[in-house]
């Protein structure tokens, strides 16, 4: 009776891990996504203000400037962090469910 209760508990403990890693990838993916669209919104903001300081329509340029170290900077960065964490995540995913199904 106690290996049944031992081989239970460890597949309980297997089961939850599975589930909270399946919880923190879906996290990291919102944020991934979030994060794409905060870039893509200022790289659209870059090309419009240039566009507009070039025809002298002041359209924010300066102020996507001084946003550029505290907000767009760290966003592309968490960015590349956060699509390398996932691939890693995946494939060690892959490479240990492939140790484990053969």
């Amino acid at each position: 009776m106690g290996n049944w209760e031992l081989l239970l508990s460890i597949y309980h403990l297997l089961f939850t891990i599975s589930t909270m890693k399946d919880k923190f990838l879906n996290f990291l993916n919102l944020v991934l996504v979030a994060d794409v669209f905060l870039v893509l919104f200022g790289f659209g903001w870059f090309a419009i203000a240039v566009a507009g300081e070039s025809a002298g329509v002041p359209l924010g340029l300066d102020l996507w400037h001084q946003l550029w170290q505290p907000v767009f900077n760290p966003a592309i960065g968490i960015l590349m962090a956060g699509a390398i964490l996932s691939g890693a995540i995946n494939w060690i995913s892959r490479k240990f469910s492939k140790t484990q199904n053969t």
